[in-house]
């Protein structure tokens, strides 16, 4: 499936540049969103053309989120390559941006389901009001939470909640109970993504190698962050804020290094138990929806996300 052409419109030959920056820009991609696409469409049997087009779309939402928060948090590289505004100059990462919501709609639109439309621009409105709402709170070291849940409910799992709901959007399926419990899912496995990404910035389960206290060196007290501050006092803030590498972070604990660094593992242990209690309300929403659909299969793709997603254990082959 080329998710770079649905339309012959998508990708004029005449736009050479466009053309180069969207194949670098998905080139390494995992194309995970689209993956949830499929492994709910398959089993309630969406024909194949619609699948092309909702896969098409999360994913152009998607990457145009990331052209746009690249340059706005001054990010260098993406996918351990440059980022697009450094290569292609901001102006042209924008409008590149700018360019994948517009073929969204308009393909969505061809496709005629003004519901499926309707979802699409809700999504996209709260991606917006997410990175509105999480630029308001760089600096801010005592943010709470339940503060930055609310930014991740927007900004990340706006993306999840339509992967579950879209293909039965398209498939004119909208029964309120079942899309009620397909929200609930999709917050959580949103929650619980943003929450293990969160975690790789401290060094846990980073498997992939990410940057280590990115986040905090940008200004930006993420989720965990935000969990172990809140029983700190100002002082070990302002340690926490100043550490450029892990032995300083866990000082922050501590001035005894070696403590500070079984306290730390403590507080990740504590973390990891709030989010497996999210895991158990997956789990019973997914039985619910077990018993609204009578779908086994697609019960059956959907029960291992949480194990990807927030202890980033591989699929089973």
């Amino acid at each position: 499936m080329n998710l770079k052409i649905f339309n012959s419109k998508d990708f004029p030959a005449y736009l050479p540049k466009l053309n180069a920056l969207y194949d670098d820009l998905f080139s390494g991609g995992k194309g995970f969103r689209s993956k949830l696409v499929q492994m709910v469409s398959d089993p309630i049997a969406l024909p194949q053309e619609t699948q092309h087009l909702l896969c098409q779309t999360i994913e152009f939402i998607h990457n145009a989120s990331l052209l746009h928060d690249d340059l706005i948090d001054g990010s260098h590289l993406r996918r351990g390559k440059p980022a697009a505004w450094t290569k292609y100059t901001p102006e042209y990462a924008v409008l590149a941006g700018d360019y994948l919501l517009a073929r969204v709609m308009v393909n969505l639109s061809g496709f005629g389901n003004i519901k499926l439309v309707q979802f699409t621009s809700e999504t996209i409105s709260d991606l917006l009001e997410g990175e509105w709402l999480q630029d308001s709170v760089v600096g801010d070291f005592f943010v709470g939470l339940d503060q930055l849940d609310r930014i991740h409910n927007l900004k990340t799992a706006s993306l999840f909640k339509w992967c579950l709901r879209a293909p039965f959007i398209a498939a004119e399926n909208y029964d309120e109970n079942l899309h009620r419990t397909l929200d609930e899912m999709g917050t959580i496995l949103g929650q619980l993504f943003q929450r293990s990404d969160d975690l790789l910035d401290y060094d846990i389960r980073n498997d992939e190698g990410k940057a280590i206290l990115g986040d905090l060196k940008s200004g930006y007290l993420n989720s965990f962050g935000a969990f172990i501050s809140k029983d700190m006092n100002r002082a070990q803030i302002d340690q926490m804020v100043k550490s450029h590498d892990l032995n300083e972070f866990y000082k922050s604990f501590s001035s005894d290094s070696e403590l500070g660094q079984k306290l730390f593992k403590t507080k990740v242990e504590e973390f990891d138990q709030i989010n497996t209690k999210m895991i158990e309300l997956y789990s019973h929403h997914l039985v619910e929806l077990e018993k609204q659909l009578k779908k086994p299969d697609l019960i059956k793709a959907l029960k291992p996300l949480t194990e990807i997603l927030y202890w980033r254990r591989k699929p089973k082959s």
